[in-house]
């Protein structure tokens, strides 16, 4: 039977190679190899790319390893239901941050919940402290957000032109702005609907 491993990392300027190497040096001969690069742990499994065509190639009965139990899903509930999944059609799935376990078994599944409500718990409170920081910067007057493109000399400029007659585009070119953004400075009531 095959050994399939499957990686991801959240940035295209990442590599999953490091997850092979690492399933590679706990002795798994990998056979087939599958990445998703540059794709965002929110992206639940099945709408991975290349986890989905994995999926397409794994036979029933095989093994499938992964370096992290994060690999498999975005939260608890989809962690579970890949886990389930898989189980279905006997297929065993190894985590290497587990040690050798068996996910598909009953001790593998009671592991699996605890970890992925822990994994959960410990994202919601990451949340929480950044929502409490933004609040507090707010609360002193930080100004969130991306700096403006723009002073409000320019601002002003782009205002009195197009109110004169100059068009988006060529005040974009003026500025070295999008268009976009001279749409929000000259027509603010267009840009909010």
């Amino acid at each position: 039977m095959a050994v399939f491993a499957y990686g991801r990392v959240s940035t295209k300027d990442q590599s999953a190679e490091n997850q092979r190497l690492e399933i590679e040096r706990a002795g798994y001969a990998v056979d087939y190899w599958y990445a998703d690069e540059g794709i965002s742990g929110k992206v639940s499994a099945s709408q991975r790319p290349q986890f989905a065509k994995m999926l397409g190639q794994i036979r029933d009965g095989e093994t499938l390893v992964v370096s992290k139990l994060d690999r498999l899903g975005r939260d608890a509930l989809d962690v579970g239901t890949t886990i389930k999944m898989l189980a279905a059609r006997r297929i065993e799935v190894i985590v290497l941050q587990l040690g050798k376990l068996d996910l598909t078994s009953t001790a593998g599944k009671m592991m699996l919940t605890m970890l992925s409500a822990v994994a959960e718990m410990e994202r919601d409170l990451l949340v929480e402290r950044t929502q409490a920081g933004l609040a507090r910067a707010k609360k002193i007057g930080k100004t969130l957000g991306r700096p403006s493109t723009t002073t409000l000399e320019q601002r002003a400029d782009i205002i009195a032109r197009h109110q004169a007659g100059a068009s988006i585009s060529e005040l974009s070119r003026l500025h070295g702005v999008s268009r976009a953004t001279i749409m929000r400075i000259a027509k603010p009531e267009s840009a909010q609907a």
